[in-house]
């Protein structure tokens, strides 16, 4: 089923909606404003009196009434870290299925770094495994790439499989830097 990017007023990503709840929000009347070509339309029931069909149109992206919240930090798990790293391994640089890859830390929790994207990187179970509790330098085992936090926009597309060419190109826009995984 397709998502719908949802936005606030002031259009920053705040989530996926599902087709049902996209269709709630236009039924009560909650959305301001949509971009991006209409999906096709969803018909509902036909009314009993003047035998109408409803129908609603949506668009891949829509914004909600409601407040603008300041600030989001993108949740850290590891189907969007291995997502932003291309699911490949940071030391080796051999890319892996989901499964075959673990969250390491480039400074180690036991030596006081913490579980955030600054610190985190995809890494095989074999370089995880060699490099231990010690850091990149100490292990011989120089970082490919420097791990960064996604910003919003760059979080919203690393959270979702399936992707519509409008919201691709909405996300895209304000992504900090060319990214590979973002074809």
């Amino acid at each position: 089923m397709q998502a719908i990017l949802k936005l606030d007023l002031a259009g920053q990503p705040r989530g996926w909606l599902s087709l049902h709840e996209a269709i709630s929000a236009y039924a009560r009347g909650d959305v301001v404003y949509g971009i991006g070509d209409v999906l096709p339309p969803v018909f509902g029931g036909v009314q009993r009196l003047s035998g109408e069909r409803s129908r609603i149109d949506l668009q891949p992206i829509i914004a909600l009434q409601g407040r603008i919240v300041q600030g989001f930090t993108p949740p850290l798990c590891n189907r969007t870290l291995f997502r932003r790293d291309d699911h490949r391994c940071l030391y080796c640089g051999t890319q892996y299925g989901r499964s075959d890859l673990t969250r390491d830390h480039v400074l180690p929790v036991s030596r006081g770094g913490r579980d955030r994207w600054e610190n985190v990187v995809a890494a095989c179970k074999r370089c995880n495994w060699q490099k231990d509790n010690k850091t990149p330098e100490e292990a011989g085992m120089p970082l490919l790439a420097i791990p960064f936090r996604p910003n919003t926009y760059e979080w919203h597309y690393l959270a979702k499989d399936r992707i519509l060419a409008d919201q691709m190109q909405y996300l895209s826009q304000q992504f900090k830097a060319p990214r590979d995984w973002a074809h």
